[in-house]
């Protein structure tokens, strides 16, 4: 079991770039896929991108690609969502999950799973991006 803990959110102007982290603290991400999810105001929240090394399975919102990047630092016990070309609709709070490959809700590599939010067991608090025009 893990708890996650998201950072690296912040303002940053429209065509810039942010990383965002998310720490496992009291664990490793060794056997998890990661997602991550943005709720933008008023809006539901939303899936942005996912994944699963041990299927080596990248999966990535429609609204997002070509614009992401997710990796891990083993050493860190640490997930990054990379983003570019940030947009104003980009603005939301974002939150990374992880499910084990134990968890009854884990698929392997799969690119429709990974898009659900109740495939995910454990969830950051959320760091709020504002990307102003």
């Amino acid at each position: 079991q893990v708890q996650l803990v998201d950072s690296g959110g912040g303002v940053v102007q429209a065509g810039g770039s942010l990383r965002r982290a998310c720490a496992a603290a009291g664990g490793t991400f060794g056997g998890y896929a990661v997602g991550w999810f943005g709720g933008a105001p008023g809006k539901e929240r939303e899936f942005v991108g996912a994944r699963d090394w041990n299927g080596d399975s990248t999966v990535d919102a429609d609204s997002v690609k070509g614009r992401c990047t997710l990796s891990r630092d083993n050493a860190k016990n640490t997930v990054y969502l990379q983003m570019n070309s940030l947009k104003p609709e980009d603005t939301a709070v974002y939150y990374c999950a992880a499910d084990h490959t134990a968890s009854p809700s884990y698929r392997l590599a799969s690119v429709v799973t990974l898009r659900w939010e109740n495939t995910y067991d454990y969830w950051g608090q959320g760091t709020q991006v504002t990307v102003s025009s």
